[in-house]
């Protein structure tokens, strides 16, 4: 690894002046540091995972997925019809009235823990499979995604057995069969976040993981196969969107739990109106970063690239609309296109990689949509001068000055790594622009004082507001939404709350 530094004499801006002004390109080179694929196994083909066995679907149809890499195949999977997700949600079923319901807590308890202590085992498998079906940079996978979803199983293991605690002088009971939807971005955690609280309140499971990350669900089936876990308790079924709408329609679902877009859970909720299935819908974000003048702006900046750079964008809760106040703009920005021609965008399974692949074709195609849109809507675009893979879905990480914030770039979810800029005022200001979204999940917040902290978290309509940080995560802590982000919480001991009946 070596620095290039180059000293360039500036011209005399007079007959005195004979400065010599030093300009340091910092052109860090990295050797390759990739991560071996020889740790993880993937089968040829996956059936469907049903009543604890392998079972063909019977449809006999398969679908591929692909490294967004480079574009290669990695597995066939099975594609679940209606007729599957029948036997999958009667053996849910069986499995809840003779075995599930019944089991002592502390006994569950002991399953859902002996899965987390799996998960660990296996976590540099786990890891390297996320980021070769999902494309997020494997220090992404290895340090944050499989570590928390095995701290999931791990929180909610501990509340098995206490849920008299949880909701003092009420008695709860299961629901039944939980039917869950989860999405591309986070794919295991996003299993564990749904599994965990479902199986430590009695409840039994039929889980879709999204068409395009599939292999670590399938992978979590292995893993629930080796802890003992009775028959039945956890189904796992991969599919398009027909298997999920077959899961949401199922009378004998008593719970639908979904992550993914907003226009797919208005579907969801128009499907199970009039009907007794309770509901968590996780859906689209389009979170506000507000940088105030007093603000770390150094930290604040790091902050900002993490929130939405790091991540490829591809998080409902990403800082994709960037607030700063006019008298540090033009410094943040200068700040931000210096860290932005600093992030390593190629191979996620290189170690030294701060951004990887887009998970598909067709989400590269949108982000890059709503980049011609943002040029379009006379919006200024600074793009980083990275290189780009020749093969795979790659995207630069983008940013967009001069914003309005009437502009779609600034309105509607783009999922990917771009970041749309404006500035404000004044305190009054910045909460109406934050607020004038139809999303409410996140926020966050940079200032170093805790009263304009308190100030802003108690008026910004986001379901988790950060302060001098971004993107942090915690088995205890809630998460969820207002408005068009979709209702209910998951994490925390509020995200047991979906999965009982509560009596008095």
């Amino acid at each position: 690894m070596a620095t290039k530094k180059k000293a360039v004499r500036s011209k005399p801006s007079g007959k005195k002046s004979n400065t010599i002004r030093l300009k340091f390109d910092t052109s860090w080179s990295y050797a390759p540091a990739p991560e071996s694929k020889s740790a993880a196994t993937i089968d040829k083909q996956y059936d469907l995972f049903i009543n604890g066995t392998w079972q063909k679907p019977l449809s006999k149809k398969y679908f591929s997925t692909i490294n967004p890499a480079n574009e290669e195949k990695l597995a066939e999977v099975a594609e679940a019809s209606e007729a599957d997700v029948n036997k999958a949600v009667d053996a849910a079923r069986t499995a809840y009235e003779d075995v599930w319901k019944k089991m002592p807590p502390k006994e569950r308890a002991k399953y859902i823990f002996r899965i987390a202590r799996i998960v660990q085992e296996k976590a540099r498998e786990l890891a390297i499979i996320e980021t070769l079906d999902g494309g997020k940079p494997i220090r992404e996978s290895r340090d944050f995604d499989v570590p928390t979803a095995a701290n999931h199983f791990f929180y909610y293991a501990g509340w098995a057995d206490k849920l008299e605690y949880a909701f003092p002088n009420r008695r709860t009971s299961p629901l039944g069969v939980a039917g869950q939807i989860i999405p591309w971005n986070f794919p295991l955690l996003m299993a564990a976040w749904k599994i965990a609280p479902a199986l430590a309140t009695g409840n039994t499971v039929v889980l879709k993981p999204a068409e395009t990350t599939p292999l670590t669900a399938l992978k979590l089936a292995e893993i629930i196969q080796e802890a003992d876990l009775p028959p039945g308790v956890v189904n796992i079924l991969t599919g398009a969107g027909a298997t999920g709408a077959a899961i949401v329609n199922h009378p004998g679902i008593n719970k639908i739990a979904f992550t993914g877009s907003t226009e797919v859970g208005k579907i969801i909720q128009r499907a199970i109106a009039g009907t007794n299935k309770k509901a968590t819908l996780e859906l689209g974000g389009k979170a506000a970063n507000i940088i105030f003048e007093d603000a770390p702006l150094d930290q604040a900046v790091e902050g900002v690239i993490n929130g939405i750079f790091f991540n490829q964008g591809h998080v409902c809760c990403a800082g994709s609309r960037l607030y700063v106040q006019e008298s540090v703009a033009k410094e943040v920005i200068r700040k931000l296109k210096d860290r932005m021609e600093s992030l390593l965008v190629g191979d996620p399974l290189d170690k030294n990689t701060d951004i990887g692949a887009i998970n598909s074709k067709q989400q590269l195609d949108t982000i890059r949509k709503y980049i011609s849109i943002g040029k379009k809507e006379g919006a200024e675009m600074y793009e980083s001068s990275c290189r780009l893979p020749g093969k795979g879905f790659y995207c630069r990480p983008t940013l967009f000055t001069n914003v309005a914030q009437s502009n779609r770039i600034a309105q509607e979810e783009i999922f990917g790594p771009v970041l749309a800029i404006i500035t404000f005022r004044t305190d009054d200001e910045v909460i109406e622009k934050a607020n004038n979204s139809p999303y409410g999940l996140s926020a966050g917040v940079w200032t170093d004082k805790g009263s304009k902290i308190f100030n802003m978290t108690k008026r910004l309509r986001a379901g988790v507001v950060w302060a001098n940080t971004f993107n942090k995560f915690d088995p205890a802590s809630p998460f969820g939404g207002y408005k068009e982000s979709g209702f209910g919480r998951e994490g925390g001991l509020h995200g047991l709350l979906p999965y009982v009946q509560l009596t008095s």
